[in-house]
């Protein structure tokens, strides 16, 4: 079961990628730290066939990095 702080109304839970603590804003999506990054939808296509759950920002942006090598972008 994923912990919350006392005082967020938003569920911190682990990046699935890197298990790094980040503040889940699915209520608030554009205010969400993994907002920042702007997928492509084979982007996000490539990311969902690796991971199911929330990523963080870093994470997102490593394997957006990790795609467009692979397809030499």
């Amino acid at each position: 079961m994923p912990t919350t702080l006392k005082h967020s109304k938003h569920e911190i839970i682990a990046c699935e990628r890197c298990n790094t603590a980040i503040e889940c804003k699915a209520n608030a999506y554009t205010k969400c730290q993994c907002s920042v990054v702007q997928l492509s939808i084979n982007e996000v296509q490539y990311v969902s066939e690796l991971y199911d759950g929330c990523l963080c920002a870093k994470c997102l942006m490593e394997l957006q990095q990790e795609y467009r090598e692979e397809m030499g972008l």
